[in-house]
């Protein structure tokens, strides 16, 4: 059976997408979309990718208009929030840490859940669970 090799793009409304754009540059290292056919586009570091239908009642959405939240890996955690807090941003991060590893919460200027996820556990490794090469 063919499968999906991974995530190919994140597409969204914006009420200012410019800014939005510049604000997920400047905040997590997040590169423009190309504006040329010759440009390449934004690649990230391979690893796990968590796919999840979630519930229309799920504490994972706070506003329940929303109908989306993004989370992002990141290799240092502490680190990450250190920045986030020097360039202005309210980052949460979460008392327990878990099997699976560090989470922090903050939302986008537009009020999108973001959170951040550094992984530790059964998602570190060289192929973890699903990876096809």
């Amino acid at each position: 059976m063919e499968s999906v090799l991974g995530v190919g793009g994140i597409f969204f409304r914006a009420r200012d997408p410019e800014a939005l754009t510049r604000w997920y540059e400047q905040n997590l290292g997040v590169t423009p979309p190309p504006t040329t056919y010759d440009e390449p586009s934004w690649h990230q570091q391979a690893g796990p990718t968590v796919f999840a239908a979630m519930p229309d009642d799920s504490p994972h959405f706070p506003d329940a208009r929303q109908q989306w939240s993004i989370n992002f890996r990141v290799a240092n955690l502490d680190a990450m929030i250190d920045q986030l807090r020097r360039n202005g941003v309210d980052v949460t991060p979460h008392d327990e840490t878990y099997p699976n590893g560090r989470f922090a919460e903050l939302t986008d200027p537009e009020g999108t859940p973001i959170q951040l996820w550094e992984p530790a556990g059964a998602d570190v490794g060289e192929f973890p669970r699903g990876a096809t090469s």
